[in-house]
């Protein structure tokens, strides 16, 4: 009886050793891949490239005159922007501008410009645009819903040039 379970035992084995050899020699070479058509692309033309030019800077700036005093701007980049540049190109935009709050002034445009107005915590520097017709410039801080014009560059004379009660202030583009 211990005869025949050593011989199942032993089919059983070599069953099993045959299942798992690999019938290819680790010599035999896949078989080949059938050809493949190759078209050459045709030579495009060189072209010498040309220098270019630095990158100018792009965006638009303001001149804010008050009395002897000129500051440049940085201007937003929205639709109040855009109309406020189309009036200024065609001739510097005048505005007599009132002392208001003891942080900012303000005064008409004498016309309506598109708005897009945001709840904004001003700064000292910040030019918006207030009711749609309003300009107004800080040299304090607000938190009230403007659209963003623009914001002096730098603000050395900001305050001494703003003195104290009404100012005439030219703005034009650069």
């Amino acid at each position: 009886m211990k005869q025949k379970i050593a011989m199942v035992l032993f089919v059983l084995c070599v069953i099993t050793l045959v299942g798992c050899t690999n019938n290819s020699s680790p010599n035999t070479p896949p078989p080949p891949s059938p050809p493949v058509e190759t078209t050459p692309l045709p030579e495009e033309p060189s072209v010498p490239s040309e220098p270019t030019a630095p990158e100018e800077d792009t965006e638009m700036k303001l001149s804010v005159q008050i009395g002897e005093y000129t500051f440049k701007a940085t201007l937003e980049d929205n639709a109040a922007v855009d109309a406020f540049v189309e009036l200024m190109k065609q001739a510097p935009v005048v505005i007599q501008m009132s002392e208001y709050g003891g942080f900012e002034k303000v005064g008409s445009l004498g016309q309506s410009l598109p708005a897009s107005n945001r709840q904004t915590t001003t700064q000292s520097g910040d030019i918006v645009l207030y009711s749609g017709n309003q300009i107004v410039i800080f040299y304090g801080s607000n938190s009230w819903s403007y659209t963003r014009l623009g914001r002096i560059d730098d603000l050395s004379g900001w305050e001494e040039a703003l003195g104290n009660g009404d100012v005439t202030v030219t703005f034009s583009v650069q």
